[in-house]
C-alpha cells in the first residue's frame, strides 16, 4: 500500500491535534504551530493510516526522508512497516527522528530489537513544571529572582496577552533583536526562525497560539508565545527580550508562565541545539525533564 501523504497546511490542525492533544508524546516537534510554521524548511507532509498520524518531512537540504513516530490508537508494528517500505523506495533505510524514551518503549514492543538509536544530545527538550517556572521558588531560583527583582526597581511594567493586533510591535522588537544577534549566530539559521516566527505571528488565531508581552511605557520590551504539544504539556516556541532592559528575559518568563492554563503541568521549552549560551540559560532554570530523543534507524530485515 501506498501512503497518501499530503502537503500538511493549516487546515490540517484539527485532524492532527485530533492525535498529538490525546498522546503523552511531550516532545516539541508534535506541536502543531511548530510543524506548520516550519514546513517551508521541512516540506513536512501527513497521512491518516488506520488509525495511526503518520509524518514525513525532508532533511538534508530536502536530500533525505525522515519520519516522526507515529502516533494513533492504531497498530504500530503495521505503521513502521508502511514506513520503511516507503523510506526504502526514497533509497533509504527509515530514520525516524526526535524519538524520546517512551516513543522507544512503544517501538520495541512493536518490533523488538528492529532499531538502532542514536541519542542526539542537542536536540533534547527542556521540560519544566509550570509552577516552578511561575513561582520561582526555592534557593535554586534565587538568581532569577534578583533579576526580577531589579527589573521591578528600574521599570513600570504591564502584562498584556498577545493579539493580533499586537503583532506589529512584537516584530518591531524582533527586528531589533535580530540586529543586534546577527553577527553572533548563524544568519541562515536565524533567518529560518524569523520566517518561522512571521508566519506563526500572521497565524496567530488560526494555530491556537497562546503569548504575552511586558510592556514599559507603553512600548513592548518582551514577548513570549506557544501552544499546546498534549493534554497537558504547553510548548514554548519564542522568547524574545530587548536586552538593553535587564531582567527582561527573566520576566517574561515567570509571567508567561503563570498567565498558562493550570492544566498545563509541563512546559516544554525546546531544545538547545548545542549553542552553549542556549544551554546555560536552559539548564539554570532547572528543567524537571531533560527529554532524550534520539534518531532510529531500521535495521535491514534478516
Amino acid at each position: 500500500m501506498k501512503i497518501p501523504f499530503k502537503p500538511i497546511k493549516i487546515e490540517d490542525k484539527d485532524i492532527i491535534t485530533s492525535f498529538t492533544i490525546p498522546s503523552n508524546y511531550k516532545n516539541c516537534d508534535y506541536s502543531f504551530s511548530n510543524i506548520c510554521s516550519w514546513r517551508f524548511l521541512y516540506d513536512s507532509e501527513y497521512a491518516v493510516v488506520d488509525g495511526c498520524l503518520l509524518i514525513r518531512f525532508w532533511i538534508e537540504n530536502k536530500t533525505r526522508v525522515a519520519y516522526m513516530t507515529p502516533t494513533g490508537q492504531g497498530n504500530l508494528q503495521k505503521a513502521i512497516e508502511l514506513l520503511e517500505a516507503d523510506s526504502l523506495e526514497q533509497g533509504h533505510p527509515l530514520c525516524m527522528l526526535g524519538v524520546t524514551s517512551d516513543a522507544k518503549e512503544e517501538l520495541e514492543k512493536a518490533i523488538p530489537g528492529g532499531f538502532f538509536y542514536i541519542p542526539e544530545r542537542d536536540y533534547f527538550d527542556y521540560i519544566y513544571l509550570r509552577e516552578d517556572l511561575a513561582t520561582l521558588k526555592g534557593k535554586k531560583y534565587q538568581s532569577k529572582r534578583n533579576h526580577i527583582n531589579n527589573f521591578n526597581k528600574n521599570y513600570e511594567y504591564k502584562y498584556i496577552p498577545i493579539t493580533p493586533e499586537l503583532v506589529p510591535e512584537c516584530l518591531q522588537l524582533e527586528c531589533k533583536w535580530y540586529k543586534a544577534n546577527r553577527i553572533d549566530n548563524d544568519e541562515e539559521d536565524l533567518n529560518d526562525e524569523r520566517r518561522s516566527m512571521n508566519y506563526a505571528l500572521n497565524h496567530f488565531n488560526e494555530l491556537g497560539l497562546i503569548g504575552g508581552a511586558i510592556c514599559v511605557d507603553h512600548q513592548i520590551v518582551a514577548f513570549s508565545f506557544g501552544a499546546p504539544i498534549n493534554h497537558n504539556t504547553f510548548g514554548v516556541h519564542v522568547e524574545k527580550a530587548d536586552v538593553n532592559y535587564e531582567g527582561a528575559y527573566a520576566v517574561i518568563n515567570k509571567e508567561f508562565a503563570s498567565h498558562l492554563p493550570e492544566k498545563y503541568i509541563y512546559v516544554n521549552r525546546e531544545e538547545d541545539l548545542g549553542i552553549p549560551g542556549l544551554r546555560k540559560a536552559k539548564l539554570s532554570y532547572n528543567p524537571f525533564i531533560l527529554l532524550e530523543k534520539s534518531a532510529a534507524i531500521k535495521k535491514p530485515a534478516k
